[in-house]
């Protein structure tokens, strides 16, 4: 009986060591990882980490300057705080973006095109401080619509109403997607009201037509301006209305263009702000708020400049100007209406636009 009861005490021993380990891997297994971290849907570090992660959703013109800058912003807060950050990237068209962030791509800051997709994401609460109350009220660069044609400008072009002559085949973006586009449609329909206004009074049918001849020569609709840059770049057309500033970059890349700039055109203001719902959640809005407002400095607005745009900080705009035309007809958005305006007379479901498109 001895050897039996001996054999049975063993096998109770080893029965409750193996469940000991069981529960032991279980209970590790509950915790953790460290290697979560930055992957996304888990928690973002906090402000007083060693690290801090930053997701940018941004227009997709504004890439080329992000490369420059966000480096330079990374040594910046690592001296001031001596905490790493990382950046996640986003770059869509405008209107994509901002619906990408209402839909629920979580970025910290958002850049993009015109003040009427930040609105967007005002309206749908992801946004909840008065973000126009920050520096250039909330506006982190400038640009005009300008006009670019093959090297030499073989067919002349001279101002919009060359754009409407038979044969010329021209590019710009679809408003329904770009920010960019909605600039480029204001700048066409603008220039139609100051046309207009020359012969007498602000004529919005007259601006209509003006759109229309120009669109009658319409050559490709791409999603954003960077894809209509490149369409361009392939051959496509031969002038592309777009922002100054995406044919200086090109220019100052090698890239063979000429800029013509007309005599009636709109400024373009670009901005960026803090999406405080996700900032929030995250944790990250003291950095957030930080990038935000490093982005008028005059590191970053020299970056800018060198990425085409026109700044907005004013020692650093006084320092570059002599690379930018002053239209004659220069106006903004506040000419039209206010974007309030606009987006009802042009691109709401009976807007001009999509009379133009619609041929009603």
């Amino acid at each position: 009986m001895q050897p039996k009861r001996a054999r049975s005490a063993l096998i109770l021993l080893i029965m409750i060591c193996l469940l000991s380990a069981l529960i032991t891997a279980c209970g590790s297994a509950s915790q953790p990882s460290a290697s979560t971290a930055g992957v996304a849907g888990a928690p973002k570090s906090s402000s007083g980490d060693q690290e801090v992660t930053l997701v940018i959703g941004a227009y997709s013109v504004v890439k080329d300057a992000l490369q420059n800058i966000l480096p330079e912003f990374q040594a910046y807060w690592l001296k001031k705080t001596g905490q790493r950050v990382t950046f996640q990237e986003s770059y869509e068209a405008s209107g994509t973006q901002a619906r990408a962030i209402v839909g629920g791509f979580e970025a910290d800051v958002t850049l993009l095109a015109m003040e009427g997709d930040i609105d967007k994401l005002t309206k749908a609460k992801l946004i909840t401080h008065e973000w126009k109350k920050s520096a250039n009220q909330g506006m982190i660069t400038d640009s005009i619509v300008v006009l670019g044609t093959r090297p030499g400008n073989p067919l002349g072009i001279k101002d919009w109403e060359d754009l409407m002559k038979p044969g010329v085949k021209v590019l710009y973006p679809n408003p329904k997607t770009s920010g960019g586009a909605q600039w480029d449609i204001n700048a066409i329909y603008g220039a139609g009201l100051k046309a207009s206004e020359a012969k007498g009074e602000k004529d919005h049918a007259f601006a209509k037509q003006y759109l229309e001849r120009v669109h009658q020569n319409i050559e490709s609709l791409d999603k954003s301006g960077r894809a209509s840059m490149a369409a361009f770049e392939y051959g496509v057309g031969d002038v592309i209305v777009t922002y100054e500033n995406e044919l200086l970059a090109r220019i100052g890349q090698g890239k063979k263009y000429d800029i013509v700039v007309p005599t009636n055109t709109i400024r373009i203001e670009n901005p960026a702000a803090v999406v405080d719902k996700n900032v929030d959640k995250h944790g990250t809005r003291e950095v957030a708020e930080a990038f935000i407002d490093y982005l008028v400095q005059d590191e970053a607005q020299k970056a800018f400049a060198d990425a085409g745009f026109r700044p907005v900080n004013p020692e650093v705009y006084a320092a570059v100007k002599d690379r930018y035309a002053t239209p004659a007809g220069l106006f903004d958005i506040q000419y039209l209406g206010g974007w309030k305006e606009v987006r009802e007379k042009l691109y709401s479901k009976r807007g001009v636009w999509y009379q133009v498109l619609a041929g009603i």
